[in-house]
């Protein structure tokens, strides 16, 4: 394809409407140890042969699939059905042009509703749109929303026990603007209700909560919605959506927004992403939604058919009406978790949510009754908990990684966490996929009796 370029003259007029003498003037945002001096150090061209050799050398130093998986921090190792796999893996999806399109199959647009459909059932809200892209993103685009709706647009309050990384994609996508986030502390593994009310008033826009949290504690989900409420801010909940088998999901105490990182519902762990962003409301804020919501609607023969009913993005409509700049979905993913959902069925999540806590306490049990270990939080948990590491949280992580067994996150890893005691701290997480044998070998490890 061929490309037109910029006169010099035209670079010069486009510089002097932004107010910018050189193109240089554009980079200064970029600090100087991170630039590039000179031509990129490339290694030569290889041959395919030799490009061959030299992958499969270096996958081979993939860490086994044979280790233990305790880890957490907002990715987990949950069973995928075969089924998953076979069907997302179909050329029809796999190989789908721009799922958000247009011109999007109906094959696609279907498995979108299906999928919009499923996420209204798990959470108890009345829409969801086709998907967004992880977890710290859906938070963001619900605090924009949430901005959208109640027309404040100065001030965001989020928990302290929210995960940290979704907090610094808030704090990065609000950094430009005349907008405060303000994290409430939760020192003791939750939030205290009464600081929670104190940090709110009527210039917030929403009151972001994680439940199950980052330390895998249970939050008053319910009573900080009424809090938010009581100062006409919007209560947007990030929820576990494994948990939804045994919580009660968003819907039924009032909260107005709910968000997930949906890598629990059928997408394997990948090395970090691309994961899958969830995003549902009450029908009342639909026109305020991000992304796109594919509609039931009938043809010219009466038979059923599915439409792009909202596109409320960039590409499709004028800037100043869009209510997001996200120009993608998550289709494949989001097509995952239709498939895993619909395969389990209500009673399905929730035996997988009932393993995951059952286990979870077993083990938290387990590796407490050891002179190593304390549990930090006296607080209901789901399936992660914090151990408080009297050797450090980094010795422990690799003395149980010397012997085959991953866990973590240090609390140490996110600064953002700010508090004494992080060296110390260490998240574990067990899912239904670990077994009694496993748990009992990880604690033998430490030396539980």
């Amino acid at each position: 394809m061929a490309y037109l370029l910029n006169t010099e003259d035209q670079q010069q007029k486009m510089l002097e409407s932004i107010g910018a003498d050189s193109v240089a003037d554009l980079f200064r945002g970029i600090p100087d140890a991170v630039r590039v001096e000179g031509l990129l150090r490339l290694p030569p061209a290889l041959t395919e042969m030799e490009l061959e050799a030299e992958v499969a050398e270096r996958a081979a130093e993939n860490v086994s699939a044979a280790r233990v998986c305790f880890l957490g921090g907002g990715a987990y190792d949950h069973f995928v059905p075969a089924v998953v796999d076979e069907i997302a893996g179909r050329g029809e999806f796999y190989t789908a042009y721009t799922p958000y399109q247009p011109e999007a199959s109906q094959g696609s647009l279907q498995a979108f509703f299906e999928y919009q459909t499923l996420i209204c059932q798990l959470t108890g809200m009345e829409v969801a749109n086709a998907s967004l892209y992880e977890g710290g993103t859906a938070v963001s685009e619900a605090a924009f929303m949430a901005m959208r709706v109640t027309n404040r647009h100065t001030k965001v309050a989020v928990l302290g026990s929210v995960h940290p990384e979704y907090r610094q994609v808030l704090e990065t996508y609000t950094g430009n603007l005349d907008c405060e986030v303000v994290t409430i502390p939760t020192p003791d593994g939750t939030c205290d209700l009464n600081r929670a009310a104190e940090a709110l008033d009527e210039r917030t826009a929403c009151l972001i909560v994680q439940h199950p949290n980052f330390f895998g504690c249970l939050e008053d989900a319910a009573k900080l919605t009424q809090i938010a409420h009581e100062v006409g801010a919007l209560s947007v909940v990030s929820f576990d959506p494994i948990s939804l088998g045994v919580l009660k999901n968003p819907g039924s105490y009032g909260a107005d927004i709910a968000v997930a990182e949906g890598q629990p519902l059928g997408i394997p762990l990948q090395y970090g992403g691309p994961y899958l962003g969830v995003l549902a409301s009450k029908k009342d804020f639909v026109r305020k939604m991000p992304g796109r919501i594919v509609s039931e609607a009938r043809d010219r023969e009466g038979r059923a058919c599915y439409v792009l009913g909202l596109q409320t993005r960039e590409q499709h409509i004028r800037r100043e009406k869009a209510t997001s700049n996200i120009c993608t979905n998550q289709g494949l993913l989001a097509l995952r978790a239709t498939v895993y959902l619909s395969l389990l069925g209500p009673q399905g999540l929730r035996e997988a949510a009932e393993l995951c806590c059952r286990k979870a306490h077993f083990a938290a049990e387990q590796l407490s009754s050891s002179d190593e270990f304390d549990l930090m939080f006296d607080r209901p948990f789901f399936k992660e908990f914090a151990l408080r590491c009297r050797g450090g949280a980094a010795a422990a992580r690799d003395r149980a990684r010397a012997s085959g067994f991953d866990v973590g996150p240090e609390l140490s890893r996110f600064s953002s966490m700010g508090s004494a005691f992080t060296d110390e701290a260490l998240l574990v997480a067990v899912t239904e996929q670990r077994t009694r044998e496993e748990i009992d070998e990880l604690a033998s490890v430490f030396n539980v009796p």
